[in-house]
């Protein structure tokens, strides 16, 4: 098994719903450790930055102006096999295909307002992490 780092992003509907605790209980009850958590709210440019490798796809100005609607909260999560592990927690991007028991299948209604983020590979995961935290960000502790 690999330590890995990976991105994961509590959306706006998520947060307006006021399942931050929720979502971050889930995360922890997966062996994956928070290393930096930050809540933003993403201008334009900046959700225009962070989903450019969608830019010529018909859902990136919706995405843009959803990710930028309302606050967000940021954390780069740390653990055996962390990319795998989160994307199972939250299920499938389309909400209304994720089983219960996964944060979409819980918390999303659609393909946009999915409740949460996750990188969906190590270059991906490096370059997200990277967006959002330096170096100095991002803290190291072991659990007890």
């Amino acid at each position: 098994m690999t330590t890995e780092r990976t991105l994961g992003i509590i959306k706006p509907d998520a947060v307006q719903k006021g399942i931050i605790g929720e979502i971050v209980n889930r995360i922890e009850g997966n062996e994956l450790k928070l290393v930096g958590v930050k809540m933003l709210q993403l201008d334009k440019k900046r959700a225009e930055g962070f989903y450019a490798v969608h830019k010529a796809k018909p859902f990136f100005g919706p995405l843009v102006e959803f990710m930028s609607s309302g606050p967000v909260v940021v954390m780069a999560l740390e653990g055996e096999n962390a990319i795998a592990k989160w994307r199972d927690a939250m299920g499938p991007t389309d909400s209304t295909k994720a089983s219960a028991g996964t944060i979409r299948g819980d918390y999303g209604t659609d393909i946009q307002c999915n409740a949460v983020h996750g990188s969906d590979g190590n270059d991906t995961a490096k370059f997200e992490v990277g967006y959002f935290f330096e170096p100095h960000e991002i803290v190291k502790y072991e659990w007890l």
